[in-house]
């Protein structure tokens, strides 16, 4: 089976891009609540870390072992549709702290976002650092 991504115009480009700009004021608001209304419940992040489920990024957020400053997109993104699925890939850089110690990162992210209910929810965040 071939999926072809279509657009569905620059309307749900910039729903999209709203969805994950107010997911990223919730993260750096720090509201665990907030942050995991934009995840779908079986929502994961791949990263040089490994695989991290929703649960276990929200129990870090809600103890305050992980808190985040600063978080921007940079450059123009990238989206593909494929039926209610939207892949969308951007660079993000980001300052937040885990467990006291400071980091800042700058990184291409590609999340998965399925149109259900009448609104985008993440499914899975992979992370890739740049290199500079």
């Amino acid at each position: 089976m071939t999926t072809t991504p279509t657009s569905p115009g620059s309307t749900v480009d910039d729903q999209l891009l709203a969805v994950l700009d107010e997911w990223q004021v919730a993260i750096v608001a720090n509201d665990a609540d907030r942050i995991g209304s934009y995840m779908a419940d079986e929502w994961i992040m791949v990263s040089e870390n490994g695989i991290t489920t929703a649960e276990r990024f929200l129990a870090f957020v809600r103890s305050g072992d992980l808190t985040h400053s600063a978080m921007q997109r940079v450059g123009d993104p990238r989206i593909r549709y494929h039926g209610e699925l939207a892949l969308l890939t951007t660079r993000i850089t980001n300052t937040a702290h885990f467990q006291g110690v400071r980091f800042d990162a700058d990184e291409w992210t590609t999340d998965a976002f399925i149109h259900v209910d009448g609104r985008w929810r993440c499914l899975l965040t992979q992370i890739t650092a740049t290199k500079i």
